[in-house]
């Protein structure tokens, strides 16, 4: 059996029927759901070896499982800039989830990640700066600070995303601006006495 069928088989084994209807009638865009949770997913994955072929070959399917299961197979050292790109622009709206794990399992590790994020901040297409908002969010959690300048232009975006109409986009706005005032060390007034 290849590794495709296996996961296939996988997939209908932890098939959750009620979760997927569920997940069908919030409007989520796929062909097919199995309802599967994300840590049940992460079991799954655990049991494959990273491969990018087999992460190509999941993403390709209109398969929500498939999908998650390619971010977490997609090798880390082999996922690019290049990579990033084609998997956010075939993000639909409402596979907001798959944006979450793409930014959390994927986009952080890139040796660039940073620099991507505040592109994609600026850029007019909400599915990307969703993302970037998403993986400054996740690296400010994991220590990552801001330099003066990055921090004007972080705000400078932020105001401006803040009015956008897609509510996903705003939510993940005001996450990053919490964030970023959580990972800013108190200021102190000096004292006048």
């Amino acid at each position: 059996m290849t590794p495709l069928a296996s996961i296939h088989a996988d997939l209908r084994s932890a098939m959750n029927g009620i979760a997927a209807r569920s997940i069908r009638e919030s409007g989520m865009a796929y062909r097919l759901v199995y309802g599967i949770e994300l840590p049940r997913l992460r079991e799954i994955a655990s049991a494959y070896a990273p491969d990018r072929h087999l992460a190509q070959e999941l993403w390709q399917e209109d398969v929500r499982e498939c999908k998650m299961l390619a971010i977490m197979l997609y090798p880390i050292g082999d996922f690019d800039r290049d990579m990033a790109t084609l998997w956010v622009e075939a993000i639909q709206p409402s596979q907001v989830e798959l944006a979450q794990l793409l930014a959390m399992d994927r986009l952080t590790h890139l040796h660039d990640a940073a620099d991507l994020a505040f592109q994609w901040i600026a850029e007019e297409r909400p599915m990307f700066q969703l993302c970037g908002f998403l993986v400054i969010t996740r690296l400010l959690m994991q220590g990552g600070r801001l330099s003066p300048d990055a921090e004007a232009e972080f705000i400078d975006q932020a105001e401006a995303a803040q009015h956008a109409t897609w509510t996903p986009l705003r939510r993940a706005v005001q996450n990053a601006l919490v964030r970023l005032d959580r990972e800013e060390p108190p200021y102190q007034e000096a004292s006048t006495s």
